[in-house]
């Protein structure tokens, strides 16, 4: 397959580069954390449980991206595709830590998952109190323990960020809330061509013209299986099914949908996803609070999208609705 071409510096710069690029973007609201590939807001109140996302570089603009106003207060980031290391994520917790804890809240990958671990004990001994939560939206994978988190980063991101900010909220109740919005949480994505790491430029996977892989993990994983290429309208209809019946998702529920770009698909066929989605939804009776639609993690230059459903309850919605701002994700708050 084809080499992609990018225009870039230095490959092996690429995650310090774009840091910087995202500072120079976002004026006093980001700082770096020292010399680390790691990002804290500027401005954390005294007292405030911490929040602190992280992953892999490559999916921009997850995961500095939603560090902002009631979003995560600050982001480890690894090199592309791969986890932060421990040093980085406990420079990132020390930045963020304000006396009351810090939330870990990152997609259940297997590097990540050992990394934030051995950060949180380091953070741990230096008297900072740290709890975990791990996305696992996915649904490609039938053991919900073994799931990735892939776009239901967003949905859960942003009601941590938003109960964080709640005056004497709790580092267990923060984990609870938060562990709640993500249990609530279902996506699967389908695509038709591959990302690539900037140093190699070669693709992460092979497809046919004529194929779509339905269920592809944020690095080109394998998905569930590979079918002949369709309708649009046939494949959302077909992965709302399966997101709705995984829950399950029943007749009367809200939802948060997200309709995610997962890198080189056009705005005209997200919408036109989109369509077919809330077309599938009303038929089963369930009601779309809140739609968001555009690249919110993505996978370099693939070419695919990601459905994700939010089952909201009365908490959850009052925190989904509170206005927030990042260079990501900015809302005045849902009407």
């Amino acid at each position: 397959m084809k080499r992609a071409k990018k225009i870039l510096n230095d490959p092996r710069e690429v995650v310090s580069e774009l840091l910087d690029g995202l500072l120079a973007a976002e004026g006093n609201m980001l700082k770096r954390v020292g010399d680390y590939q790691a990002v804290a807001r500027t401005s954390i109140p005294d007292g405030k449980v911490a929040v602190l996302i992280g992953g892999g570089s490559g999916h921009e603009p997850m995961f500095p991206g939603f560090v902002g106003e009631n979003l995560a207060d600050g982001a480890a980031c690894g090199n592309v595709f791969a986890a932060p290391d421990p040093e980085t994520i406990l420079a990132a917790t020390r930045a963020v830590d304000r006396g009351n804890g810090v939330l870990y809240l990152y997609g259940n990958y297997a590097g990540d998952n050992m990394n934030f671990d051995m950060a949180a004990e380091l953070a741990e001994e230096e008297g900072i109190q740290v709890r975990t939560v791990r996305v696992t939206d996915d649904i490609a994978t039938p053991q919900i323990a073994e799931r990735r988190g892939i776009a239901g980063d967003v949905c859960v991101i942003k009601i941590a960020g938003a109960a964080s900010s709640q005056a004497g909220m709790t580092l267990d109740r923060l984990h609870d809330v938060t562990a709640k919005a993500r249990d609530n949480t279902r996506s699967l994505a389908v695509a038709v061509s591959a990302g690539s790491t900037p140093e190699s430029g070669e693709p992460t996977f092979e497809i046919g013209d004529d194929e779509i892989e339905i269920g592809m993990g944020a690095h080109g994983e394998p998905g569930v299986s590979r079918e002949k290429m369709q309708r649009s309208e046939e494949l959302v209809t077909k992965m709302t099914g399966r997101l709705i019946d995984d829950l399950p998702f029943t007749r009367g529920d809200k939802v948060v949908v997200i309709v995610n770009n997962l890198g080189s698909t056009t705005m005209m066929e997200l919408l036109i996803a989109n369509r077919s989605l809330h077309k599938r939804l009303a038929d089963s009776g369930i009601d779309v609070h809140d739609t968001l639609v555009g690249s919110f993690i993505t996978t370099q230059e693939m070419a695919g999208f990601s459905v994700t459903l939010m089952k909201l309850d009365e908490e959850l919605q009052r925190y989904h609705d509170m206005a927030c701002r990042s260079f990501a994700l900015t809302s005045g708050g849902h009407a």
